[in-house]
């Protein structure tokens, strides 16, 4: 006499926990998505700005001394560093928006600079006009394109990979402020500047100020900001330096984390 086999019955908690694991793989499967495409975008931008790069050639290194030879001290040594050689020419075939080269020695930056017509743009566009969450260094729109401005504003992202601006959180700690000189490059001249705050600020707060004049107003502003570096830092603006505010994004949509350098006087090549 043959035995029916009984059915298991599936109970509330088998369909709950198969549902449960149903939903993990999809969050999984999404996740993993999302990743990818996020690795996607910083590694087509990385890919791009290394390309851009080639059209940069940095100065040689000079010998300090031959065996046999005396070193010239470096309180006697006239001679001033040279900046990177950009190839604007080849640049503006690429984006007649480029308007300079930006070095920042300490973090190890170095990027074109464009002008567009408004601050939308290229937070989305990278150099070559690819749209992508990188984006592209650039000046605030309502600046002068030669940097003559009191205060000329220059914007980048904060990515997570340690593209664009994403390095600037390292100077949070003192050891990792090594240099306190930036380069900027355009098509006419070579300068150099000194960092002389770095802070956090409101995204709507006073350092964002343009001025049409080197006047008082702009005297106490460098003050302000001066005094608000979170660094201790040897260098001093004065109301007739150019100034630089460069500036990314914190996390927090209220603040900004921003480096400032005033102009040196001297003519660079």
């Amino acid at each position: 006499m043959s035995k029916k086999r009984k059915k298991n019955k599936r109970t509330f908690g088998d369909v709950v926990r198969d549902l449960l694991l149903l939903i993990a793989i999809v969050v999984f499967l999404f996740s993993s998505y999302q990743l990818y495409k996020i690795y996607r975008v910083y590694k087509e931008g990385q890919e791009e700005y290394d390309k851009i790069r080639e059209y940069v050639t940095e100065p040689e290194e000079e010998e300090t001394g031959t065996e046999g030879e005396a070193e010239v001290p470096k309180e006697e040594s006239k001679e001033l560093p040279k900046g990177p050689q950009i190839d604007f020419e080849g640049l503006k075939k690429i984006n007649p928006d480029v308007i300079g080269w930006l070095q920042i020695e300490t973090l190890d930056i170095s990027y074109p600079i464009v002008k567009g017509t408004d601050n939308e743009h290229y937070l989305h566009y990278t150099f070559e006009g690819q749209k992508n969450a990188v984006g592209a260094i650039f000046i605030d729109y309502t600046n002068s394109s030669n940097f003559e401005d009191c205060n000329t504003i220059i914007y980048g992202h904060n990515m997570k990979d340690g593209s664009m601006f994403g390095t600037f959180r390292k100077l949070h700690e003192k050891e990792n402020f090594t240099s306190p000189y930036v380069w900027i490059c355009t098509p006419e001249y070579t300068w150099r500047y000194e960092i002389f705050s770095v802070h956090t600020t409101s995204a709507s707060g006073d350092t964002y100020t343009l001025f049409s004049n080197a006047d008082q107003e702009f005297a106490q502003y460098l003050e302000e900001m001066k005094a608000a570096s979170e660094l201790t830092l040897d260098a001093v603006p004065s109301v007739e330096d150019k100034v630089i505010t460069m500036s990314t994004c914190t996390g927090d949509s209220s603040t900004r984390f921003v480096i400032q350098a005033k102009r040196l006087p001297e003519v660079y090549e």
